[in-house]
């Protein structure tokens, strides 16, 4: 954390709504000296709108108190390559150039210390800078509470302030679970109390995880129930966000099980349903003409006009790092490949492993996802048998490309009613340790059936236990590349051990150490800040690695 200038007001960076469409799609246009703003209702919101800017998908970001920073869900150094490229889902990247990229599909954390504090790239996946952006919100949080009525009315605050809040939630929900528990300034008096700034230890985890939940707690009571934007946060997703929360954290916080069941009973009369339509729905369901669909409760809006420039607004670059280096756009034949609209990729960054492949049924649509053999621009069929010299691992289709462009359009799935059910289902059966209701188990069946498979075996719902091992399964296989794998395998005590199966090597930590710069700054102010963190349990999961 840095020293208490960093946190003064800066109002750098305003998001407003595209004029084009009516999807939330946040865009820099410019810069403000600090006065007299904000002073009316729009200036408020759009002041409150900057708290959106970690969460757009532009190649990096700035809001003045972090430096230059990725942005959570652009793929280069976002919640894939943080929580999908080292875990069980992706294959060793061996064939690539080296670096951060090959050792952190190698679940290998060790160079963290050496991150540094300015700058991003493949190289620097350091998200520590954003704790001062924790800061920068709640100072923004204090503005926005003491706004005068005259200019801001109640209503219009509380919903403010619960955009804020889940904003502000969600940055602590992810630095949890890259780092462990951190120190964080949550009260707007704190913002330039440079004591309270210089106190960098790590708070006990149930700390951290009960301020979390205030802030999620806070944006489902106050949070707009819908708003005309799509993309813009809501009350349903607040509520999947504490969700998510209060499963990861239930095994040693009270009631957070059945807070996580009547978030379910809150969700489901409000219209949410698997998508179904089409040969394989599975497939259909992330094609841009199926945007905000039943399923969708909210996503990252993606524009197909998008540039790759930050004033041109979201955009999904994930298939520009999934396709091989020498795909080619036509087959054997001249017939068009899925690479047609976009040629070669840079570099086949992330892929999907062929032990990972292979715990899928072979009738399961979900592989569908998955392509397992390319026509080269060299003349030549890639299989499975050139693994390890053309490329390491499966291509990864499921944002497929549907535009001449490697910006894609296609939308990134924060919350999908599919994620309600299984959670559901596995937050009852962990609050009774008993076998699995009727309920629990359809909740299943229905993810289960939409992929094309039959219910679950008498076998996997007899106890809690296999049922348990049954939902870890189908989470793996409905979510992959979503940004959810390594933070699954960790709740289940299981990442070490089929990270390992996977990959055939063992992850070096369970969380990513802090930079060494940080760790010095907390002793030059008196304080130890612990490099690195592990829950209770890895050791048992390291253990029964094979």
């Amino acid at each position: 954390m840095k020293k208490n200038n960093i946190y003064k007001l800066l109002l750098g960076i305003l998001l407003v709504f595209d004029s084009c469409e009516s999807n939330f799609d946040p865009q820099i246009f410019g810069s403000l000296i600090p006065g007299n703003f904000p002073s009316t209702e729009a200036e408020y919101t759009s002041y409150s709108m900057t708290c959106y800017t970690p969460f757009t998908t532009t190649w990096t970001y700035n809001i003045g108190s972090g430096g230059n920073q990725h942005g959570f869900y652009i793929p280069e150094g976002g919640v894939l390559r943080i929580f999908e490229a080292p875990s069980d889902a992706m294959a060793q990247w061996r064939t690539g150039w080296g670096g951060e990229w090959l050792r952190m599909s190698q679940a290998n954390f060790s160079n963290c210390i050496y991150y540094w504090r300015g700058g991003v790239g493949a190289e620097n996946l350091n998200h520590f800078q954003k704790l001062s952006e924790i800061t920068r919100f709640t100072q923004i949080l204090g503005t926005v509470e003491n706004a005068p009525e005259s200019v801001l009315s109640a209503d219009k605050k509380k919903n403010l302030t619960g955009e804020i809040r889940l904003c502000r939630g969600l940055m602590m929900y992810y630095l949890l679970h890259i780092y462990g528990p951190l120190p964080v300034v949550l009260d707007p008096a704190d913002v330039l109390n440079e004591e309270r700034l210089q106190d960098m230890e790590r708070p006990a985890l149930q700390q951290m995880t009960e301020w979390i939940t205030d802030d999620f707690e806070y944006a489902v009571e106050n949070i707009a129930n819908f708003y005309p934007e799509k993309g813009r946060y809501n009350k349903d997703y607040a509520r999947v966000c504490l969700m998510r929360h209060c499963l990861n954290e239930g095994g040693y916080m009270p009631d957070y099980y059945q807070r996580a069941i009547d978030l379910y009973n809150e969700l489901k009369d409000s219209g949410y349903s698997l998508f179904t339509q089409g040969a394989n729905p599975y497939v259909d369901l992330f094609k841009n003409s199926n945007k905000f669909n039943s399923e969708i409760i909210m996503a990252v809006s993606c524009s197909e006009n998008a540039d790759g420039s930050n004033k041109s607004g979201n955009f999904n670059p994930l298939m520009m790092l999934a396709v091989p280096t020498d795909a080619s756009k036509t087959d054997e034949n001249g017939n068009p490949t899925p690479f047609f609209l976009q040629g070669p990729g840079w570099g086949q960054n992330f892929s999907v492993s062929p032990v990972y492949y292979d715990t899928y049924a072979p009738e399961d649509k979900r592989r569908d996802v998955i392509i397992t053999d390319y026509w080269s621009n060299r003349g030549y069929r890639i299989t499975s048998d050139n693994l390890g010299s053309n490329w390491d691992g499966y291509i990864i289709n499921k944002f497929p490309i549907e535009t001449a462009t490697p910006f894609q359009g296609t939308d990134v799935p924060l919350a999908r009613w599919a994620d309600v059910l299984l959670m559901f289902a596995e937050a009852e059966v962990r609050k009774t340790s008993t076998a699995p209701s009727t309920e629990a188990v359809d909740a299943v069946n229905l993810v289960r059936q939409r992929a094309g498979l039959g219910g679950l075996s008498a076998s996997q719902t007899a106890n809690a236990m296999a049922f348990l091992d049954a939902i870890l399964i189908e989470r793996s296989h409905e979510f992959l590349y979503e940004g959810l794998r390594k933070i699954d395998l960790i709740r289940f005590n299981k990442y070490a051990q089929l990270t390992h199966r996977s990959k055939g090597i063992t992850p070096t930590h369970q969380y990513m150490p802090l930079p060494n710069y940080a760790v010095d700054q907390a002793e030059s102010y008196g304080k130890a800040l612990t490099q690195t963190y592990e829950r209770e349990g890895w050791h048992d999961d390291l253990n029964a690695v094979q």
